[in-house]
């Protein structure tokens, strides 16, 4: 379509936010790394019995998947036993949560595993595996790492599913293509919650260009009350 067209004229990657939330925006179940939905939505009835759609629905997204080094290293990743290998790459965008446990781990899991780091002394560096890749970058500037990724990884299609701070950027930097957001049938309320969108607020109306105006692609009653919704942004190309 001439929107993908569009986007990879730009020399990278087609984006698609991917995440589950609740129905008040909330990624989590609350503001402390001892609350995730992982393990929170399946103790909860009426949340817990359809949950695996959003799972079943993960294994059909890209080839490529984009997440943070605080969220995995928050899902055990650092001490988990070594996977098995998937066709999937994996992008980490990490400073200081990866430890070598974390970054073998994925090494192990990935066909391709692509670290992003400001820190010149991160544990990866002491880490020989052949499809381990490191984009180390003075100051974090996700255009640029997506450009490396579509040029030197041919990588033409990517899932972010990062925490609400680092997807605040990749929206303020215009860098979303489409949102694709699995709603679980529960309100978490809480104002220091993570969100979907977090990071900065917009303060001035000349500052309206920086939000993401949607269009809806396609709508999905789920079984158990769950709903999906994916749009496609339509004012940033």
């Amino acid at each position: 379509m001439d929107f993908e067209k569009v986007v990879k004229a730009k020399k990278r990657p087609i984006t698609t936010l991917f995440m589950l939330s609740s129905v008040d925006g909330k990624i989590s179940t609350g503001a402390s790394d001892t609350l995730d939905v992982d393990t929170d939505y399946p103790k909860l009835a009426g949340v817990k019995e359809g949950l695996h759609q959003y799972y079943e629905i993960e294994q059909t997204t890209d080839l490529w998947s984009l997440n943070s080094g605080r969220v995995q290293a928050k899902l055990g990743v650092n001490k988990k036993a070594m996977p098995e290998k998937t066709p999937v790459s994996f992008v980490i965008i990490d400073n200081k949560h990866l430890k070598e446990g974390g970054i073998r781990y994925f090494c192990s899991l990935a066909k391709e595993f692509v670290l992003v780091t400001t820190n010149d002394g991160h544990p990866a560096y002491s880490v020989k595996e052949k499809n381990l890749n490191i984009i180390y970058q003075e100051k974090l500037n996700l255009k640029a790492m997506l450009e490396v990724l579509s040029e030197q990884y041919q990588c033409e299609r990517i899932t972010i599913q990062s925490g609400g701070t680092l997807n605040g950027m990749f929206l303020r930097n215009k860098l979303f293509d489409y949102v694709d957001i699995v709603i679980a049938p529960v309100l978490v309320g809480g104002r220091n919650t993570a969100t979907l969108i977090d990071g900065e607020s917009i303060t001035r109306q000349e500052e309206l260009e920086k939000l993401g105006v949607l269009s809806l692609e396609k709508c999905e009653v789920l079984e158990n009350s769950y709903i999906r919704l994916v749009y496609r942004i339509i004012n940033y190309n």
